[in-house]
């Protein structure tokens, strides 16, 4: 069952259809649809614009079948993923705002994934049961940069409902002071 690529009318209707993918089917993910989610990737903001990202892409099995036990809970989806995007950080370049600028380029990727039809997740790396070095060690990656995490993608094997906008958690929404709890 393959996502059919839909046009968006806004990015409300994309964030709610992003979700978490872990199965996928065998489709390889062209190399045009990984360019454009690197390409947003590229755009995404950083402290000063000082850019600490790395993206290392993967398609080899020999790469991506060991990332699926990477972690105890949280990794399988790389069993069955075509391709993978890790991301690697230069912290010195920002102080401390290199692992929020990891993050949002990530975020760009899985909403660019997910435009495209292209099923994604994110795996966390960063200081987990010993998943730094096993991807670090993978891909080669020298010590001065960090590894923040690894997507996943693939064609989704699996139907995920999308956010039903009258179950959003609004009471997580604040005006003036926590305090105030008048969301709605």
């Amino acid at each position: 069952m393959h996502a059919i690529l839909r046009i968006m009318e806004n990015f409300e209707q994309l964030c709610q259809r992003r979700r978490s993918i872990r199965k996928y089917t065998t489709q390889p993910v062209e190399q045009e649809k990984i360019d454009y989610m690197l390409r947003c990737a590229l755009m995404s903001p950083s402290a000063k614009r000082t850019c600490p990202w790395e993206f290392i892409v993967t398609r080899d099995e020999a790469k991506l079948r060991p990332l699926a036990g990477c972690r105890t809970y949280g990794s399988q989806m790389f069993n069955t993923a075509t391709a993978a995007i890790v991301i690697a950080l230069d912290p010195t370049l920002c102080d401390n705002t290199w692992m929020a600028d990891g993050a949002i380029a990530a975020e760009h990727i899985l909403l660019a994934a997910a435009e495209q039809g292209i099923g994604a997740c994110w795996c966390h790396v960063y200081e987990r049961e010993g998943a730094p070095e096993l991807t670090r060690q993978l891909f080669d990656i020298p010590e001065n940069k960090v590894v923040l995490c690894v997507i996943a993608l693939g064609y989704p094997d699996e139907e995920r409902q999308n956010y039903d906008l009258a179950k959003l958690k609004y009471d997580k929404i604040h005006n003036e002071t926590y305090s105030c709890n008048n969301s709605r």
